[in-house]
């Protein structure tokens, strides 16, 4: 019997998602192939991808890309999700970039591979209702999700719980007055994990827990009250599901983010890849579980409490959330002005109860410009 060859749409390929999605393509000549590729602005390594992967059909934010001979330059990223000639959509972008595709190709029946939790941040209701209308799955990518995913199938027992681990990020364990003075590099050097820019400053704030908390929300249709994070600083258990009869299952790996890259673009089966690092129980050492302080993380709890009020409210969570990493990796806010940034920006919004996706969009997009301008009046340093 003749394997069929998984055609592949990488959107992001040139950041940490999308180079690590293209190392398991690697890994699988046989069985994946790259159709389209997508990226902003580094145009530099999408031409290299390009002339090594051969794609079909190529995306480049900034422009058109030279020396892409028998490629098909593609303008708009929703027509390149839906190409009658992919079979799987990779969603690798940041920010509400991705979310017009991820709609796009869920509703021309095309299973997405999710990595950018936004997504559903900002508009959980309307990608949930694609799914199900088109019956084409979410399969998600982030590490977190992913193990609460594979800790699930195959269950049919009720869920009592989620329980989402996080590594706490570059500064766990310090006070958060300590940290006013600290850089970019600093905040970007994760202790265990790596990962692109704005996920790894996300994980410093944790406002990318507060992110999987309301993504763990829709994608399994638990309650806010049932899904619980705990810091584990080691990153080896990546979740851990509780049912009702008080079993718990947890997903242990290594923190490699190409394990549910993996496994994600193979799903529902699983693939041997001898590239990739072996979990050693007897030298993991000790394995340890704390309590998230709220005081540690002041971003954490304010982007949950959006998620629960609905509306509009959590798209303009995630905007002011990404304008305030840039400006802080630009140097024009402190670490610290982080959460301020995001609680001045909420404080402004005038929310809508039942947004439509359009809503939704303007919404984050307001609430990244506002944030901006906060930096640019010098009402926040």
């Amino acid at each position: 019997m003749v394997e069929r060859v998984k055609r592949v749409a990488i959107l992001g390929s040139t950041g940490s998602v999308g180079t690590q999605t293209l190392d398991i393509v690697r890994s699988f000549p046989q069985s994946l192939r790259v159709v389209a590729l997508a990226a902003g602005r580094n145009e530099r390594l999408l031409r290299d991808q390009v002339l090594e992967f051969k794609p079909s059909y190529v995306h480049a934010g900034s422009g058109r890309l030279d020396s892409v001979d028998g490629a098909t330059q593609i303008a708009n990223l929703e027509d390149l999700a839906c190409l009658s000639d992919v079979d799987l959509v990779v969603v690798a972008t940041v920010g509400a970039a991705g979310l017009r595709p991820t709609l796009a190709a869920l509703g021309a029946g095309k299973p997405v591979a999710l990595a950018n939790k936004e997504v559903i941040v900002i508009a959980g209701d309307h990608v949930m209702a694609a799914s199900r209308d088109s019956g084409a799955p979410i399969l998600p990518v982030d590490s977190e999700p992913s193990a609460v995913w594979q800790c699930l199938a195959g269950e049919s027992g009720a869920v009592g719980r989620l329980i989402i681990t996080a590594s706490g990020g570059a500064f766990r364990g310090r006070s958060w007055d300590s940290l006013a003075n600290v850089s970019p590099e600093e905040a970007l050097k994760h202790p265990t994990w790596t990962m692109g820019r704005k996920i790894t400053i996300d994980s410093a704030t944790l406002a990318n827990k507060a992110f999987e908390v309301i993504e763990a929300h829709y994608l399994f249709d638990i309650p806010y009250d049932r899904i619980d994070v705990v810091i584990h600083r080691q990153s080896i258990i990546h979740s851990m599901v509780e049912f009702t009869d008080g079993s718990v299952k947890a997903q242990i790996g290594p923190p490699d983010m190409r394990y549910p890259i993996q496994f994600a673009l193979f799903y529902p089966e699983r693939q041997a890849n001898p590239s990739l690092p072996r979990f050693d129980a007897a030298n993991a050492g000790t394995l340890t579980f704390e309590p998230m302080d709220p005081e540690h993380y002041p971003c954490f709890q304010m982007i949950v409490d959006c998620g629960k009020r609905g509306g509009t409210w959590p798209a303009v969570a995630a905007g002011a959330d990404e304008a305030a990493v840039d400006l802080f990796l630009d140097r024009a806010i402190r670490f610290t002005s982080i959460p301020e940034v995001i609680k001045t920006t909420l404080a402004a919004h005038r929310p809508i109860a039942n947004p439509d996706l359009d809503d939704l969009i303007g919404a984050a997009e307001w609430a990244r410009g506002h944030a901006l301008a906060l930096a640019t009046g010098h009402a926040i340093r």
